[in-house]
């Protein structure tokens, strides 16, 4: 369905919105377009069991029966099985004959040309399990393809692109997730060596693992630290060995990934109760609304054409981070922790940046020191005047701030 929505929106745009850039422009979103239709048509063809007429095609797709006419033969010459059929009063309908499942593959043509395009967005996982299963599979649904069907589908998928900006590679640890997998599968306690961000050394110690999140480009492990007996996530970069044991564990029956970081904003997993509330500039407020940043998030347009955008979350550190990111376009209202906390981060910038440069960081510092056994505590933004801020500086969510600046210049 998400496929779809973005498919109807390039129509809508390419439709209503082309600015004076030039034949060769033109000719560019005359391709593109075309291949949204061609697409939409394929679509249509392999969901409906009766098919669908030349005409109905026409006025679903706006466009004259003689490009959809024009549209089936370039499916006929590129080897899909169009199939022409007869009906009541002679009227002509076309489908697309049979499905995958007669090449193997139990899906239906436009499933498998879906997943076939969204194989750039497994990307990320290169070189590990996951990665390697995807791409048997997508080798399975080529091979439903003839050759020029293949050339098709390959040329639609030319028209989507997953940037690699802060994506992480983990072709070399392909072993190290395998085995982790497999513990994650089948309950068993892994000895877990890991090298956390301001370590100098590595660290080992019993884990049962839980699961796995992926966010910003990176694959976090989520699981029980046994020693501490505290649910913990080490982001699998630091992760330097793991070995199962014979030792099985007890998944709690009312655990779930999605609960556990519910309330999070991204990957840390705090203790505390806050109600956020945070006032954006009218530059920006309408890149603040193009996303869903948080399943809390209530966004409020303001007649100035500023916005409000409230949240309810457990720890502050990583929205201080976003927040940070707008600049001087956003402004934290509540709570006055976290206000606190913005307006001695940015007097530690202005120190930064009032002296000469070759500013010397401290690696002593209290706030940037890290337990060297602890990875990324699930608590990491505990609510008590010990625990105040955890893995400051962890490219999860630095790496917010890039993000941000690189969507407000586009």
């Amino acid at each position: 369905m998400m496929l779809l929505r973005f498919v109807r929106r390039v129509v809508r745009d390419t439709g209503t919105q082309i600015p004076s850039y030039g034949a060769t422009w033109e000719r560019e979103m005359s391709r593109q377009a075309a291949l949204v239709r061609q697409w939409t048509i394929l679509r249509t063809l392999s969901s409906r069991h009766f098919g669908a007429t030349v005409r109905e095609l026409a006025s679903e797709l706006n466009v004259s029966t003689k490009t959809i006419r024009r549209d089936l033969e370039t499916f006929s010459l590129a080897g899909f099985p169009i199939e022409e059929s007869v009906g009541e009063y002679g009227r002509k309908r076309w489908k697309i004959r049979g499905n995958a499942a007669q090449q193997g593959v139990c899906l239906a043509y436009d499933e498998a040309i879906a997943l076939h395009l969204g194989r750039s967005f497994m990307e990320p996982l290169a070189g590990t399990v996951f990665w390697e299963a995807a791409q048997s599979a997508f080798q399975k649904i080529r091979t439903m393809f003839k050759p020029d069907a293949l050339r098709y589908v390959q040329q639609l998928a030319g028209a989507f692109y997953s940037t690699t900006f802060g994506r992480t590679d983990y072709s070399k640890m392909a072993d190290l997730i395998d085995e982790l997998v497999i513990a994650v599968e089948e309950r068993k306690v892994v000895q877990l060596s890991y090298r956390s961000l301001q370590a100098t050394e590595t660290a080992t110690y019993p884990v049962c693992p839980y699961g796995f999140t992926f966010h910003r480009g990176a694959l976090y492990l989520v699981g029980l630290a046994v020693n501490h007996d505290e649910i913990r996530h080490w982001k699998m970069n630091r992760v330097e060995n793991v070995e199962t044991t014979s030792e099985t564990f007890d998944l709690p029956e009312d655990f779930s990934l999605r609960d556990h970081l519910s309330r999070s904003f991204g990957i840390f997993r705090g203790e505390g109760d806050y109600h956020v509330k945070v006032m954006f500039a009218p530059e920006v407020a309408r890149y603040v609304t193009e996303s869903q940043w948080h399943p809390s998030q209530k966004l409020i347009p303001q007649q100035d054409r500023s916005l409000i955008a409230e949240f309810e979350l457990d720890g502050i550190e990583e929205i201080a981070r976003w927040i940070l990111s707008f600049g001087k376009y956003a402004e934290a209202v509540e709570p006055p922790e976290l206000r606190e906390a913005l307006a001695a981060e940015i007097a530690e910038m202005n120190a930064c940046y009032a002296g000469t440069g070759g500013r010397h960081f401290r690696t002593d510092s209290p706030d940037v020191r890290e337990d060297s056994n602890r990875g990324v505590r699930g608590s990491a933004c505990r609510n008590d005047k010990h625990h105040r801020r955890r893995d400051p500086y962890d490219a999860a969510v630095t790496s917010s701030l890039a993000d941000s600046h690189a969507a407000l210049r586009s």
